[in-house]
Formats: C-alpha cells, structure tokens, sequence
C-alpha cells in the first residue's frame, strides 16, 4: 500500500464584502480535510472581473495541497463544491462568470487529467488566466502543463500586474 501523496492546486476566489475572511475560511476548510494538507498559500491578489465585468473585483489567491492517495481529481472537485456550498455559494446557470461569495477550482492533480464534465483537470481556462497563472507561479515558477511552461502561458497574455493588482 503506497503512501506516496500527490500534489494539487486550488485557486479561491471571491467578490463578497467579506472576501478576505471569505478566502481565510475557505483556505482553512480545505486543511481541515482528512488527507489534505496545505503546504503553501500565494500572496492575495485583487484581480479585475473576467466575462462579466458589472460587478466588485475579486480577491484570488492559490494554494499548494499535498493529498493522499485517497483522493482523485473527482473527489477533491466534489468536496470543493461541497466547501462551496456549505459557505453560501449559490450556483446561478444564467449568471456563470459573476459574482459570487467563494469559488474553488481545481487546477492541477499532480500530472492527472480528467476529462469528465463535472471534472476537468488541468483547469480548462488555466492558460488563459492571469488571475489563477500569477498566483500559481508564485508558488511555482517552474510548472508546466502538456509541455507548456506556465511562465510563457503568462508572459503571452495581455495583463498588467500593479502591485497586488491584476488587470486583464
């Protein structure tokens, strides 16, 4: 029976007056989960809204998770839409991209790819992202995905980064 833990990338996000506690609360449910544990959080960015712009900006951060051998992609989804909800996220299909009290995605499962439509893994709108590819390659600037170095994905995108600012 192996041991051996795998390691894994959420990104938080929130919009809500209270988004600082938001992602405080959020990153400390995620450690309270059996089998997870978070070994690293990147700084706090405050990042301008994507898709629908008519709303407050978000906070965004990433944080580093070793899991066991336990989880699966499937599993870790299911629990951060469990996280999600149990914090007041309500899901509405008319207004995809807006405001929201926290968000969890699941960015990488170690070198795992799932293609499920409850579950994709890598995230599909990673590379296209400045407010998840900041964060993430603050905690590390040498990732890559299918071949792509994170840096570059980044370094094609039009964003300005401002202090702890986002734009895109």
């Amino acid at each position: 029976m192996t041991t051996q833990t795998t390691a894994a990338y959420v990104s938080l996000g929130s919009n809500c007056a209270a988004a600082a506690r938001m992602l405080e609360e959020a990153a400390q449910r995620l450690a309270e989960l059996p089998g997870v544990e978070v070994t690293a959080a990147s700084p706090v960015y405050s990042t301008e809204p994507q898709e629908y712009a008519d709303q407050p900006w978000f906070l965004n951060q990433v944080l580093a998770l070793e899991v066991a051998p336990c989880w699966d992609p499937r599993t870790l989804v299911a629990a951060l839409l469990e996280l999600e909800a149990a914090m007041g996220r309500i899901r509405d299909p008319a207004l995809r991209f807006g405001p929201r009290v926290i968000d969890l995605d699941l960015l990488l499962f170690g070198s795992e790819r799932c293609e499920e439509e409850d579950c994709r893994v890598p995230h599909p709108r990673l590379l296209r992202r400045a407010f998840v590819l900041v964060p993430l390659l603050d905690l590390d600037p040498d990732l890559r995905v299918d071949g792509v170095a994170l840096a570059e994905a980044l370094r094609r995108l039009p964003y300005r980064l401002r202090g702890n600012k986002i734009f895109q």
